[in-house]
């Protein structure tokens, strides 16, 4: 495959990835912020589905096509802004799974609050708060990631 369509491929999955990445953490924030159950339930059960459908995806394409990136353009993998990326993506897809079962969660008894038309249990709070702390280092990994691929510094 020819380099520069390996590289729009990782590019439009990196924009996928981030981008669901964070709309999602933006929605679900403020359907949080709102305290309106109904509406938690419904963010969360869509944001669950984004993770799996794009989230999922990408998060395997994006090491397919950069080490295939790495290996057509002669970039030796031991190079540190290469080490660098994968560590930090290593670390936010550490992050990232359990904020997938967490999510899945959320749905749940978010789901059932408005079912049952309670409101929502402290454990859904305490496994929100926990959502979004690791939703921080995930977010910054992938900030220091994309500085990595662009300027390829050490």
């Amino acid at each position: 495959m020819d380099y520069l369509v390996v590289k729009w491929l990782h590019i439009l999955s990196s924009t996928f990835l981030f981008g669901t990445g964070i709309g999602s953490a933006w929605y679900m924030l403020f359907a949080n912020v709102s305290r309106d159950v109904r509406a938690i339930a419904i963010v969360s059960k869509y944001v669950v589905i984004a993770d799996w459908l794009f989230t999922a995806t990408t998060a395997v394409i994006q090491p397919a096509t950069g080490f295939y990136m790495a290996h057509l353009a002669g970039y030796p993998l031991h190079s540190r802004w290469i080490v660098w990326s994968v560590t930090l993506y290593v670390l936010a897809g550490a992050c990232w799974l359990p904020v997938v079962w967490l999510q899945m969660r959320l749905r749940d008894l978010a789901a059932a609050a408005m079912r049952e038309g309670t409101d929502l249990p402290p454990l859904y709070w305490r496994y929100f708060f926990t959502w979004a702390a690791l939703g921080v280092p995930a977010f910054i990994a992938f900030v220091f990631i994309f500085w990595f691929m662009v300027a390829k510094p050490i």
